[in-house]
């Protein structure tokens, strides 16, 4: 048995193809699937059923699986370990998952320089919705995330880094925009822009516009996009509101900025966190992208206020 083995079984497992398990291992699928025979035969069983596509773990392999993620995440561990001994030296690869709604609005403030100070940090980001980060994070193929929180994952531990506020952005004939500030009952949900199914943002706008009400079925509400940059120009093009992150505003022009709207106190504010799955693996590595990553957020919105955390 050898940990080779036991990588090429976690990547088949991963992807459910032995073709694209070897893509990723970058190995062809003939010595992939000779690998894992060879375990196979070791063992004295069957960890794949082969006959159905995607490819499935059997009873048993579902445990040896689990086992090999144990086996390899302690072997990772030992890298960590001696990265972590040599004083001043931060290096190592950290794989990372955030939702859309964040990462253009919050990279580009801290990424670059974070980069440059660390040199021997391989960094891997990938834009993906709450769902596909928690089970990426569960199949150990992220180190952390961050995304939109509470969430009810027992698996998962999460540390709050900032509470970011909710505003209005409408059009220039809309009802509100003689208001200074908003309520969340001034919104109607009828003509109302949000995201589409998938984004965690959407619920939390759902909760925030329609409450106890409902949802609503007008057509406009119904619309179905994953941009935020996107509602930003249905409204400024056709009619409507739209809620978005405060981040998000961040590059407004005057013009713009005369259509923002921010809500009464207590303000409404999506909390956004570190998730991860193990503490022990690449604390180090994480606690500085951490570190660097609050430097570039607005110290409000990191301290304690009056507001309310919009669930999702």
């Amino acid at each position: 048995m050898t940990i080779t083995q036991l990588e090429y079984v976690i990547a088949v497992d991963t992807h459910g193809n032995f073709l694209t398990a070897a893509e990723k291992c970058s190995v062809s699928q003939p010595a992939l699937s000779m690998q894992i025979q060879k375990l196979e035969r070791e063992l004295g069983i069957r960890i794949f059923d082969r006959s159905r596509q995607p490819v499935v773990a059997t009873e048993i392999g579902i445990r040896i699986i689990q086992q090999a993620r144990e086996v390899i995440k302690q072997c990772n561990r030992l890298t960590e370990v001696v990265n972590e001994d040599k004083k001043g030296e931060l290096a190592g690869q950290l794989r990372i998952g955030i939702i859309p709604t964040i990462a253009p609005y919050v990279l580009p403030l801290f990424l670059v320089d974070f980069m440059k100070n660390h040199p021997k940090v391989n960094i891997e980001i990938i834009e993906v919705t709450t769902t596909q980060i928690l089970q990426q994070l569960k199949n150990d193929q992220l180190d952390c995330g961050i995304m939109a929180t509470p969430i009810d994952a027992g698996y998962l531990q999460y540390k709050p880094l900032f509470y970011e506020p909710l505003v209005a952005y409408m059009s220039d004939d809309n009802k509100l925009f003689s208001k200074k500030t908003l309520v969340p009952d001034d919104i109607d949900p009828t003509e109302t822009w949000i995201l589409n199914e998938g984004h965690c943002l959407r619920n939390q706008v759902l909760n925030l516009c329609t409450g106890n009400k409902g949802n609503s079925k007008n057509k406009q509400f119904q619309y179905h996009t994953g941009s935020l940059e996107t509602l930003k120009r249905m409204v400024e093009i056709n009619s409507g509101i739209t809620i978005l992150p405060e981040l998000s505003i961040f590059d407004f022009n005057d013009e713009q900025m005369e259509r923002v709207r921010y809500f009464k106190k207590p303000d409404p504010v999506r909390e956004i966190s570190m998730v991860i799955h193990r503490v022990d693996l690449k604390k180090q590595l994480i606690e500085s992208f951490t570190t660097a990553l609050l430097a570039a957020i607005p110290t409000r919105m990191k301290k304690d206020r009056e507001k309310v955390v919009i669930e999702f």
